[in-house]
C-alpha cells in the first residue's frame, strides 16, 4: 500500500468512526415536551408549553436535560429517536447546576457514555446534539473556547462552565459530545451577546451528585439556600436590577427594575458574583438588607428570602 493510499484509508477510518459516534449519540437524544400550569410562577416568563432536548445516559431510563424545560411541569412527554412516545417523571432538579433528570420506563434504550478520560480543555473538538422536534435531531460541531467560572442574571453561578464556538442547532438540554463519543456536558444556552457561542454545563455537575439527586430529588447543598427572585446585570462596577419574578421575595419587598444594588448587608456589591456569594451565606427565611440607589436617593430595603425550589415547586 502506498503512503497516499494509507493516508486516505486512515482518514476514511477516522471519518467513519466519527459518524458512528455521532449516530450513537443521536439515537440517545430525545425530544421533551412539558406542560406547566398557568399559575406557576415561571409560566409568564417561560411559557406553559415547553420543549427541549435530553440525553439518555443510563439504560434504566435516566435522561439528563436542563431544569428550565421541566420546571413546574405537571406532565412530561419524551419522544425517542424512532418517534416512540413515553410518559416521563421529573426525577430530580438541581437549582445549583441548572440541570434536571427525567425518567422513563426502562426498556431497550440507546445511551451515551458519560465516562471521559480527561477534563475538557480549550481547543478540544466537540459536537452539539439537539432535538428539533418529535423524531428530529441536528448536530453542530465546534471547539471549546472557554472553561471557567460563569454567572448569569437569574441568581445562577458556576465555578466551571464551558463555552463552545457553535450555536445550539436545536432545543436546549442536548448533549455536548467529545471526539470519543462521550457526553461531557449539557447544552444550556446560546449566548449571542458575546458572539456565536453556546454555554454548556459540565457533565461532572451531574455525576458528582448523581446518587444524591436520584435519591432525594434535589441536591442537599441547595436545600434552604437563600433566594431573592430577581434578574440583574453588571455595568461599570454596579449591579442593576433588570427584572423581578412576580410574587418572589424581591418583588414583595418593593425592589424595582432599574434599582442599583450598592450593598448586601455590609458588603459592597460591584458584580453579580459578589452579590450571589454573599446572598448564599444566608439560609432561606433569613432577611438580607439591600442598599439601593433609586431616583437620586439611597435607601435600605430588607428582603425576607425563601428557598427557590420550595417557591418554584
Amino acid at each position: 500500500m502506498t503512503a497516499a493510499r494509507g493516508a486516505r484509508a486512515g482518514h476514511s477510518a477516522s471519518v467513519n468512526a466519527s459518524v458512528n459516534l455521532l449516530a450513537r449519540a443521536s439515537r440517545a437524544n430525545v425530544h421533551i415536551e412539558a406542560s406547566v400550569p398557568a399559575d406557576h410562577p415561571t409560566a409568564q416568563l417561560l411559557g406553559t408549553d415547553r420543549a427541549g432536548s435530553g440525553t439518555i445516559v443510563e439504560d434504566t431510563g435516566i435522561i439528563l436535560t436542563v431544569n428550565y424545560v421541566v420546571l413546574g411541569a405537571s406532565r412530561v412527554k419524551v419522544f425517542l429517536y424512532d418517534g416512540t412516545e413515553l410518559t416521563a417523571d421529573v426525577a430530580a432538579q438541581d437549582a445549583i447546576s441548572g440541570l434536571a433528570v427525567v425518567r422513563v420506563p426502562a426498556a431497550a434504550l440507546s445511551t451515551v457514555s458519560t465516562h471521559t478520560s480527561a477534563p475538557p480543555r480549550v481547543g478540544d473538538e466537540v459536537f452539539l446534539v439537539s432535538s428539533i422536534g418529535e423524531g428530529g435531531t441536528r448536530v453542530a460541531n465546534g471547539n471549546i473556547t472557554y472553561v471557567g467560572p460563569f454567572e448569569a442574571n437569574w441568581e445562577y453561578c458556576l465555578d466551571r462552565a464551558m463555552m463552545v464556538s457553535a450555536l445550539n442547532p436545536g432545543l436546549g438540554g442536548g448533549a455536548l459530545i467529545d471526539r470519543f463519543g462521550s457526553a461531557i456536558g449539557v447544552v444550556s444556552l446560546s449566548i449571542n451577546a458575546v458572539g456565536r457561542f453556546s454555554l454548556a454545563v459540565p457533565i461532572q455537575c451531574f455525576l458528582e451528585v448523581r446518587d444524591e439527586l436520584l435519591t432525594n430529588g434535589r441536591r442537599t447543598a441547595a436545600i434552604g439556600r437563600a433566594w431573592l427572585g430577581l434578574f440583574c446585570y453588571a455595568m461599570r462596577g454596579h449591579v442593576i436590577v433588570a427584572g423581578l419574578l412576580p410574587g418572589a421575595p424581591a418583588d414583595r419587598a418593593g425592589l424595582k427594575q432599574g434599582d442599583v444594588i450598592l450593598k448586601i448587608d455590609d458588603h459592597e456589591v460591584a458584580d453579580r458574583r459578589t452579590l450571589y456569594q454573599h446572598l448564599w451565606t444566608h439560609t432561606a427565611g433569613e432577611a438580607v438588607r439591600l442598599k439601593v440607589f433609586r431616583d437620586s436617593e439611597v435607601s435600605v430595603i430588607e428582603v425576607s428570602t425563601v428557598d427557590v425550589e420550595d417557591f418554584l415547586g
